[in-house]
């Protein structure tokens, strides 16, 4: 008896020496993410990572009197949502421009850039846009003559909501040097003409759009981390703790700026935006921050355009290809084309077990780019070194991935051959996929596609069961960034208009609140550390209005974050809905 006793102090004593924890949260549903688990009721946070997660009693052991405890009140709790695909930066600055995503019609679309193109001081530019004419009742493209009698001199660039296009005003072409004269096409874009006149209509496609933008000035450091401080704190109100940002090698300062700052509430995971293949690789070797909350964690490359401009690189032509169409079936960008060089890229990205990111949305791009990640990994395997591995580069993949499962992914894979769909697992490559787009695109897809090439596309049922990685996004701001939106697209299949859609490659709740977490953190191979709630990993995780899991499916999209956690700390809740 006595050396049980002994035994039992000893170890009480071992147990009241384990530090308290900061925080509890009791009272709660968990959705900790780990397959087959069953809800727990509370967890506890010490410095920043979950050290339980469990009964509400057995948690509330590790309390002290200093220790945060705080009621759910029976609220669900989920693992901090990860956007999987944003822009995170050109986010904060789409805040404080022109939104033309909600203008029902001709009128309103004009009307508001004239209001905005009068509060300009004389010199400066209208921007912004995420315009889409497909959702009002009497479609019709926009040309340079609805902006012209507005804005006058002010030159003008509003992007499409892909980003694929912009509509840009006489003011804005003279000062690019674009007429009826020329310039010619750049490789990878075009420039709309009047195919009577060969007048610029005001339309800019893909590599043609940069012939404008080129003369917008550029925001300076300080904007562009007012522009991170405005979008985290909308992402923190919308249940996001990650984000898996395409970056502009530029914004890299500034994320080292917010990191030493301590001002990050978002983890970013960057991939680099860029052709220069060298100089992303000397950004990695030279970025001071590889930790938890910021790391550059690959790179990014571009296939093809949209489907809504019509430029995503199909198979077969457009069902509704105008006659006479340059690009009937769309266009491949200069970053895969020609295709000798491309492959060279990403057989020396596999080689350097360097994670590419690469934007795909038509068929054949899709097709095209597994048969490159393919061969890389078959070039590989058999000991070639076509793709020029360096010492640099070896350095390079020791920080970023596992080469054994470098899980290259496709960033969109919109648009699939049904046969494309078995690889994305064979291959480890993650698809990256936006659900809000589905609802955007359902309203005008089979018109552009024809019925026959609708089953392969937004395949998220098909590639789920195939065992692929899905990791969802929002392509943030060519649309809203809120992630219940994006849910309620994947589960309830429905168009903007909220006509049913493709509902044969609907999922579950469950399934799609995976897309956002353990998935996503498995595309940026941060598994070990976030995805799921469990002892160990870091502490994001947000507190729900209502019960996903457990409410009518057709009102997913009202969800709202009550709290938002990263890092155990309280980052941001949403009071009202934010778009």
């Amino acid at each position: 008896m006595k050396v049980v006793v002994i035994v039992a102090v000893y170890l009480l004593g071992f147990v009241r020496q384990e530090p308290p924890a900061h925080l509890i949260v009791v009272n709660a549903r968990i959705w900790t993410g780990v397959p087959g688990q069953a809800d727990a009721e509370a967890l506890a946070v010490r410095e920043g990572r979950l050290v339980a997660v469990g009964r509400s009693a057995d948690v509330r052991k590790l309390a002290d009197k200093g220790t945060k405890i705080i009621d759910a009140g029976g609220r669900r709790v989920i693992p901090g949502l990860t956007d999987a695909h944003t822009h995170i930066i050109s986010g904060g600055i789409s805040l404080a421009r022109l939104s033309l995503r909600e203008v029902p019609d001709k009128a309103a679309f004009i009307r508001a850039v004239g209001d905005d193109a009068a509060e300009k001081p004389r010199g400066q530019w209208v921007l912004g846009g995420r315009w889409s004419v497909e959702s009002w009742k009497n479609p019709e493209p926009p040309t340079r003559h609805w902006l012209d009698p507005v804005t006058g001199h002010t030159p003008v660039f509003l992007e499409r909501m892909d980003g694929h296009q912009a509509l840009v005003n006489t003011a804005a072409l003279r000062i690019a040097g674009i007429d009826v004269h020329g310039p010619p096409d750049p490789k990878g874009g075009e420039i709309e003409r009047d195919p009577t006149t060969g007048e610029p209509t005001g339309i800019l496609k893909d590599a043609a759009m940069d012939l404008v933008s080129k003369h917008i000035p550029e925001p300076d450091e300080d904007a562009l981390y007012a522009a991170l401080l405005r979008a985290m704190k909308h992402l923190n109100a919308l249940g996001i703790t990650s984000v898996h940002d395409m970056s502009d090698p530029a914004h890299l300062p500034v994320f080292a700026r917010a990191h030493r700052e301590g001002s990050l509430t978002v983890r970013i995971h960057s991939f680099l935006s860029t052709s220069d293949w060298d100089a992303n690789i000397a950004k990695v070797r030279e970025s001071p921050i590889r930790d938890d909350l910021c790391r550059v964690a690959g790179f990014k490359g571009y296939m093809d355009g949209s489907l809504g401009s019509r430029n995503a690189f199909m198979r077969e032509p457009f069902a509704d290809a105008a006659p006479g169409a340059k690009y009937p079936r769309g266009q491949l960008t200069d970053f895969a084309d020609p295709p000798a060089e491309f492959q060279q890229i990403v057989a020396r990205a596999d080689a350097a077990g360097l994670q590419l990111a690469v934007h795909a949305i038509g068929d054949e791009a899709n097709h095209l780019l597994l048969d490159a990640y393919e061969k890389a990994r078959s070039d590989d395997a058999e000991g070639s070194n076509k793709g020029g591995r360096t010492a640099a580069d070896r350095e390079v993949a020791g920080r970023i991935a596992d080469h054994k499962a470098v899980r290259h992914r496709i960033e969109h894979a919109q648009h699939l051959l049904l046969e494309d769909i078995p690889r994305f697992a064979a291959l480890g490559v993650v698809a990256s996929m936006q659900p809000y787009h589905k609802s955007d695109d359902g309203r005008y897809a089979e018109k552009a596609l024809g019925a026959a090439r609708l089953p392969g596309s937004y395949a998220f049922r098909r590639l789920l069961d195939a065992g692929a990685i899905v990791a969802f996004g929002s392509d943030w701001p060519v649309v809203t960034a809120d992630p219940f939106a994006g849910i309620d697209a994947a589960v309830n299949s429905r168009t903007l208009a909220g006509d049913a859609w493709q509902r044969d490659n609907a999922i579950t709740v469950a399934d799609a609140l995976a897309c956002y977490t353990r998935h996503a953190a498995l595309a940026a191979h941060a598994e070990s550390r976030l995805g799921t709630l469990e002892p160990g990993k870091l502490a994001d995780f947000v507190i729900l209005t209502e019960d996903v899991l457990n409410i009518p499916q057709e009102r997913i999209a009202a969800i709202r974050a009550y709290k938002t956690f990263m890092n155990g700390n309280d980052v941001g809740a949403a009071l009202t809905k934010q778009k």
